[in-house]
């Protein structure tokens, strides 16, 4: 399992009602399915992140897609997508997958 993020702790300890909610749907959602963790909601987590500028997130998500199992030319193709549709500013995000 993987240790939890500063916001998740924060909610747990702040409003534990509201991160039941969160937890129940990231459980609904993340498993997999036709769409695999590993090689497609992973990599989809960290585009989304490149897209809304999030870089930690970026360096965090991609980093448990390679602890999943996802190659480097998946993470590279993930940060050429969130370039395409973010331009520059997911692409300089984006970058930040390549940090370990």
């Amino acid at each position: 399992m993987t240790q939890s993020a500063a916001w998740q702790v924060l909610l747990e300890q702040n409003a534990p009602e509201l991160m039941k909610v969160v937890s129940a749907s990231r459980e609904c959602v993340l498993p997999d399915g036709a769409l695999s963790l590993k090689s497609t909601k992973t990599l989809m987590s960290m585009l989304c992140d490149a897209l809304l500028g999030h870089d930690g997130g970026v360096t965090t998500i991609a980093n448990r897609a390679r602890a999943a199992g996802a190659t480097e030319e998946e993470i590279a193709e993930t940060v050429g997508v969130a370039f395409l549709f973010g331009g520059m500013p997911a692409l300089v995000t984006g970058a930040n997958a390549f940090k370990r």
